[in-house]
């Protein structure tokens, strides 16, 4: 899958049903989700996230922070209450906008419409956090791993990153398939049967394979949490990063 294929197809979820999109959950498929309900998940998340962070003594300076695939906001709504400013990027115009139209986003968040496989638009150093969850399992290991030493370019010294990645398949029948067809059969799959509006890429990411991306970013791994929060067919590691 190319930088372009993900565009594409992202642009597409978001214009025919952005909210299962970003948080794909029973019953809230084709406009089920509630609101409210969506962005109170985003707020439970991003305070259970800071709290955690802050007992391991990181995101003391709440400057400027960065959500990496912001989709409909939900994150970055959180993200606002708590932080200075907030620059808030999706490759999907149609997530941007409908983040906006939404309007549950503070007056100091900045949406960024990023297209390319870096964060050049983001100065070296100019960010205290850097937070990104449901993202980066979205698109191929490279492309994943690239935007990952992105994180530690763009933070300042001292500043930290959650992320949350799939780490590996569940022995769901589901889980199965993702991790022993090719994307393009899971997509095709996920079309057919199970009318997803575009296909959605599940990569799985071992801690191997993020720390090799790290190596060089001035980012150590502080902690490293599995988690349930999202249930489903991947197991889901939550990485508290530090940048020294």
């Amino acid at each position: 899958m190319s930088l372009d294929d993900l565009r594409r197809d992202w642009t597409t979820l978001g214009e025919q049903d952005p909210l299962w999109a970003v948080y794909v959950a029973p019953g809230k498929k084709g406009g089920g989700w509630d609101v409210d309900e969506f962005y109170a998940t985003g707020q439970r998340e991003v305070d259970a996230s800071l709290s955690h962070a802050s007992e391991l003594g990181l995101t003391e300076v709440r400057g400027t922070a960065l959500d990496f695939g912001c989709g409909a906001g939900r994150l970055t709504a959180a993200l606002s209450r708590a932080f200075a400013r907030v620059v808030s990027v999706d490759i999907a115009p149609s997530m941007v906008s409908e983040a906006k139209r939404l309007g549950r986003c503070g007056d100091n968040v900045t949406f960024v419409l990023n297209d390319r496989s870096d964060l050049s638009f983001q100065p070296d150093g100019s960010v205290d956090l850097v937070y990104s969850s449901l993202v980066l399992q979205h698109m191929p290991a490279d492309l994943a791993a690239g935007y990952l030493a992105e994180f530690g370019r763009v933070l300042t010294t001292n500043g930290a990153a959650i992320i949350q990645v799939a780490t590996r398949a569940t022995p769901s029948v589901r889980g199965q398939l993702f991790r022993l067809l090719p994307p393009r059969v899971v997509g095709g799959l996920q079309k057919t049967f199970l009318k997803y509006p575009a296909p959605m890429l599940m990569t799985a990411m071992p801690r191997s394979d993020v720390e090799r991306a790290l190596a060089g970013s001035d980012l150590r791994v502080v902690e490293a949490v599995e988690e349930t929060i999202y249930g489903g067919h991947f197991v889901t590691t939550r990485y508290f990063l530090a940048k020294d």
